[in-house]
């Protein structure tokens, strides 16, 4: 990834906690949940790799094909999922920015790390559009299910709403710092 390394680690640190927590979501005893935490821990997992900084550790050339093919197959069972529910159009989305980074990553030359501006501008503003988009609506949409969650009996740490939403969020500010330093 572009930029300073200590922004670098930070958001490898919030990816791979995210992802750890989505991990444990997939203990839930929802189908649906399980199979969304499943996603969202492979969006954060890749994310971490991603944002390991390039002064530290530089992929190898086959890794950025190896995360396009990756989260092209993501993309592929999202827009299948999308068939029960509009709602893994997100995780559609944001299989498809990875694979965008991703390639963006392998066409840049020797990974000119650090110089900023890769990328087709129209595409990457697109997609930071739609991240800082649903950073805000998620942020505004944590608020009132906070307040609402202990309203209800005991429930799994796993189960809780308020919990899966602020991965979400996490993991939308992740994507829209980790396309800012493309």
């Amino acid at each position: 990834m572009h930029g300073p390394a200590s922004s670098g680690w930070l958001l490898v640190a919030l990816c791979a906690v995210t992802g750890a927590y989505c991990l444990a979501r997939m203990r839930s005893g929802t189908e649906e949940q399980r199979s969304a935490a499943g996603g969202e821990a492979l969006m954060g997992f890749g994310m971490a790799a991603m944002a390991v900084p390039a002064a530290v550790f530089t992929p190898p050339s086959w890794a950025w094909p190896a995360y396009a093919a990756v989260f092209g197959a993501a993309g592929v069972h999202a827009l299948w999922a999308a068939r029960a529910g509009a709602h893994h159009l997100h995780h559609l989305v944001g299989a498809a920015a990875m694979v965008y980074m991703s390639v963006v990553m392998a066409g840049s030359p020797a990974h000119a790390h650090g110089r900023g501006g890769s990328g087709v501008p129209l595409l990457t503003g697109a997609l930071l559009l739609y991240f800082a988009g649903y950073v805000l609506l998620t942020g505004v949409r944590l608020v009132p299910v906070a307040a609402v969650a202990g309203a209800g009996g005991p429930v799994g740490w796993g189960d809780r709403p308020e919990l899966a939403r602020a991965c979400r969020l996490s993991m939308g500010i992740a994507m829209v710092a980790m396309l800012l330093a493309l």
